[in-house]
């Protein structure tokens, strides 16, 4: 299990970020402050998502120690936009840098891609990373979907539906078990209409036959499978 810290002091925010994280299945540790950054740091995180103003001083600063002892990748979070601040920022060493307000499946998907490069000799099967349901393909390692072989291009809530039904290919899936994993992966409750303007998206970009790869299976929910399935 991956271990994140959040370094973090708005607390509306660092409740959604530990809440989707930790149902992603990583371990969370939280700092809401330099000086709490600082020790939980020494627990070796895998990972630091960094805001940058903290109330006992600037996030830079805690980025710069961490690269002068080869720290984990950290991926600064903040509301400065400025493109002076955005370079300064990567200039400094951090592995990325997303502005708030941000959408929390595009920060996991960064998380995923800086985890990724960090350990590169992890031995991860990249073959277990493509998950296939008749022409389409999903790649989580370049977060990619191709159908028919074209790319096929989706938003963070479509993309995170689709990798959760060819998760659990040939299982139908409640609709109830799919908002739950679904309430907040754009920061919002996704509810059952959401949830069926999705699906109904999701099978347009798809292409063919709306039942070809998404299968209803009334009264209960949804399910993957291949297209010359029965």
């Amino acid at each position: 299990m991956c271990r994140i810290l959040l370094v973090e002091d708005e607390e509306t925010i660092l409740f959604a970020l530990r809440a989707g994280l930790f149902r992603e299945g990583y371990d969370i540790l939280t700092a809401g402050s330099l000086a709490e950054a600082g020790i939980l740091a020494e627990e070796n995180p895998d990972l630091i998502v960094l805001d940058l103003g903290l109330p006992d001083g600037e996030g830079l600063e805690f980025l710069k120690r961490c690269r002068k002892m080869d720290g984990p990748p950290v991926i600064i979070l903040t509301a400065r936009d400025e493109e002076a601040d955005i370079i300064r920022g990567l200039d400094m060493g951090a592995d990325d840098y997303v502005t708030k307000p941000f959408k929390l499946g595009i920060l996991l998907s960064r998380i995923r891609a800086a985890l990724r490069r960090s350990r590169p000799d992890s031995g991860e099967d990249s073959a277990a990373q493509r998950l296939v349901c008749g022409d389409v393909v999903l790649d989580k390692i370049e977060t990619r979907v191709c159908a028919g072989g074209k790319e096929v291009l989706l938003t963070a809530g479509e993309y995170r539906l689709l990798e959760i039904l060819l998760e659990n290919k040939k299982r139908t899936l409640t609709r109830t078990l799919l908002l739950e994993q679904l309430w907040d992966i754009d920061g919002n409750f996704v509810n059952s209409n959401t949830l069926t303007v999705l699906i109904k998206r999701l099978r347009e970009k798809l292409g063919g036959d709306p039942q070809r790869i998404i299968k209803t299976v009334r009264g209960i929910g949804y399910k993957a499978e291949d297209g010359d399935e029965i």
